[in-house]
């Protein structure tokens, strides 16, 4: 079984061990942009998807109860648990199988405050059993999510068919620009492609993303979020600087310039988030 094969197998098993919540969670993340291909509003690009080994999943602040629970049937169905942080509860991967490959982890929103009353940051929470990480913006990936039929016709084994929501790009595009500034330089890079490149998926309905932003999103955003992501494209992408030279080395083979990366993202963020 090829690698590709493998990581497909385990994340087909993860979505049918959540398949009680699928309703409630989003795929977010790497796994959100992958999916994108398999949306008909998707163009068909000569390269393939960025891909990366963990599945993020934001959840909300409280699951519907089931008989069991997201962490027990993630167990039974032959995840393991990794414990990361020092946290309580401490953030946990969730690996399938051993020596590394997919693993998934869980993101909820952090609500008000960093810090609790006793000055403690907020940090973790229990959602379903599982303990998901805390973090700004997360609530953006929740919004009107879009949907995607995954089985064994597009290549991910499960029978039957399974239906799954996945972050709107809309929203990707938002969180991604503004959880900029608080990313490590790689991590950055990586980003500003992973903005590229859904623009480049979406380029010939950018003006239905603008529509998706302007009613659903941004009536949940506070004014100078609203101004941020209106300036996003001059602030990220006018001119070429490090960051988009890394990650323009990122996009390899393709032989993405620095310059091109630059102009398509700028010209992608103005469609979308640019001053009415």
């Amino acid at each position: 079984m090829s690698d590709q094969d493998t990581e497909l197998e385990a994340f087909s098993k993860f979505i049918v061990a959540l398949e009680p919540w699928l309703r409630e969670v989003v795929l977010i993340g790497g796994w959100a942009h992958r999916l994108y291909r398999l949306d008909p509003r998707a163009r068909k690009l000569d390269y393939l998807p960025l891909t990366t080994l963990d599945g993020d999943v934001a959840v909300p602040p409280k699951l519907k109860k089931e008989e069991s629970t997201v962490r027990k049937r993630l167990l039974e169905a032959g995840f393991q648990e990794e414990f990361v942080g020092e946290d309580r509860p401490p953030a946990t991967h969730y690996h399938y199988g051993k020596g590394g490959g997919f693993y998934a982890e869980f993101l909820a929103p952090l609500e008000g405050s960093e810090y609790d009353r006793d000055g403690k940051r907020k940090a973790t929470k229990e959602v379903g059993g599982v303990s998901s990480q805390l973090l700004r913006y997360i609530d953006i990936l929740l919004l009107s999510p879009w949907e995607v039929v995954l089985g064994e016709e597009n290549g991910y084994p499960m029978s039957p068919k399974r239906t799954v929501q996945i972050a709107n790009p809309a929203s990707f595009l938002a969180q991604k620009i503004l959880i900029h500034g608080q990313r490590d330089y790689k991590d950055r890079a990586k980003d500003l492609l992973y903005m590229h490149d859904t623009i480049e998926v979406f380029s010939e309905t950018l003006d239905e993303l603008q529509k998706l932003f302007r009613n659903d999103v941004a009536p949940k955003l506070h004014p100078r979020k609203i101004v941020e992501l209106e300036r996003a494209a001059g602030t990220l992408f006018d001119k070429v600087t490090d960051t988009i030279r890394e990650a323009a080395l990122i996009a390899g083979a393709r032989k993405l310039s620095p310059e091109r990366l630059a102009e398509t993202s700028r010209a992608g963020l103005n469609e979308i988030f640019g001053v009415r």
